[in-house]
């Protein structure tokens, strides 16, 4: 059975060069990656290569949840494209795409069975909204 495909994506005011970079770097990925306030992502680690690994860890702020997001690089077009198989094995698929002085990031990315589809793009959208605000601040 197939998974269900689901997309999220944002403008991001800035240029493509700059984006890619904020999107892949360890320092930069713990200042953006989470969903809320709440939360925040204590570490990263990211080897940006066809066969790499990435890794980050996100936590309650409170200590109260926590979990490691682990994935293996697929394909990375630099700039362009990063494609990366999950833990457990959905595929997610990373754009950015120039638009002037602007970026187009858009995430598609294989839905798990465990949530609700609306609970997971809204999850994921916040994350790449999170990413907006960091890179545009």
């Amino acid at each position: 059975m197939e998974n269900k495909k689901i997309t999220v994506e944002a403008t991001i005011g800035a240029p493509r060069a700059r984006v890619w970079d904020y999107w892949n770097r360890p320092e930069h990925i713990t200042q953006w990656n989470f969903a809320d306030p709440s939360w925040h992502c204590p570490r990263a680690e990211n080897d940006l290569r066809t066969g790499g690994r990435y890794a980050a860890r996100m936590e309650a702020r409170d200590g109260s949840f926590g979990f490691d997001f682990e994935a293996t690089y697929d394909e990375v077009v630099d700039q362009e494209r990063i494609r990366y198989t999950l833990a457990d094995g959905r595929v997610v698929t990373t754009t950015f795409q120039p638009q002037g002085q602007n970026t187009l990031v858009t995430t598609r990315f294989d839905a798990e069975d465990q949530n609700p589809l609306e609970m997971q793009k809204g999850g994921w959208q916040a994350i790449l909204d999170n990413f907006k605000n960091y890179v545009e601040a």
